[in-house]
């Protein structure tokens, strides 16, 4: 899959954006409650993230899953590297691990007030 279009333009979108989340809707109005979820713990956490609304494109829904290896969405990127679902993103924050690897990749975790 590494050579196929859908694969390099989901390269493409994790290579030019620091956070981001491939999901079901959209920030605004998520499509499932787990995308909702992952939305509202950056929101939280105050973090700057591209969102990729894979029920815009049947390609990137089924190319993301096979890019990752991993079969459920939402799924979250941060400096190009594949963090987890709802359930590990979840887990991560409630016990501080995410706001940890944010933070180890240089990006700022803190509840901040948007500008």
């Amino acid at each position: 899959m590494s050579d196929s279009p859908i694969s390099e333009k989901i390269s493409a979108e994790i290579t030019a954006n620091d956070v981001v989340l491939f999901m079901k809707g959209n920030p605004v109005f998520p499509q499932c409650g787990f995308s909702a979820a992952v939305v509202e713990i950056l929101g939280r956490l105050s973090i700057p993230f591209k969102s990729v609304d894979v029920l815009e494109d049947m390609e990137i829904r089924e190319g993301i899953k096979q890019f990752s290896n991993w079969p459920t969405i939402p799924q979250l990127y941060v400096k190009g590297e594949f963090v987890g679902g709802c359930d590990i993103i979840k887990e991560m924050f409630e016990n501080g691990e995410l706001s940890e690897l944010l933070s180890g990749k240089g990006i700022d975790a803190k509840n901040e007030t948007a500008a």
